[in-house]
């Protein structure tokens, strides 16, 4: 009989430390993705408040910490990281559990910047994209969202089936980047 061993999507990829940067997973816990149901967007925002602790995130926004962060995650979505969604957030918004869909990664260091500029096509520099933003956009050619968590570090999100390509590209950012410094 085989025994299935439960891995995290970048298990065997990470930690990466290359120059004046690091790559390392991170386990958020449970992530669920929240969609208002029409005209209930304001009563989700008190629920979240009253459960979580949370308040509802603008466009390109996020809000929380490491522990139970709430981002933006496109027009009418946002996703809950880090706690199991009170059961009385469903009368306000649909709720699914996205934990095993995502590969979360944290790109930190004095290069990050440098190295997810060669990747992306938005400019993620500190005077534009500062703590709490959050954007989706492409990394090379997946789709990923990008939301600073501190001053020089960054929590990257891809499909877990693109984890390995994620690091890869990552890595060879991250190479580059430090041969030049």
């Amino acid at each position: 009989m085989v025994e299935l061993v439960a891995k995290s999507a970048c298990a065997g990829l990470v930690p990466l430390q290359i120059g004046e940067v690091a790559l390392t997973e991170e386990v958020p816990g449970a992530l669920t993705s929240l969609m208002p149901w029409r005209g209930q967007e304001a009563a989700l925002g008190a629920a979240l408040d009253t459960a979580h602790g949370l308040a509802l995130p603008a466009p390109g926004r996020s809000t929380g910490k490491d522990g139970a962060r709430l981002i933006w995650f496109g027009k009418g979505q946002y996703l809950l990281i880090g706690p199991a969604p009170d059961p009385a957030l469903a009368a306000h918004a649909a709720l699914t559990d996205q934990s095993d869909a995502w590969a979360v990664v944290r790109l930190e260091g004095a290069a990050a910047e440098d190295v997810l500029a060669r990747l992306v096509p938005v400019d993620l520099r500190r005077a534009g994209f500062k703590r709490g933003h959050t954007l989706r956009s492409a990394l090379q050619h997946m789709m990923t969202s990008i939301t600073r968590i501190g001053p020089q570090a960054f929590q990257v999100m891809v499909f877990r089936s693109m984890a390995q390509t994620l690091v890869h590209d990552l890595k060879t950012a991250m190479e580059a980047v430090a041969s030049r410094r």
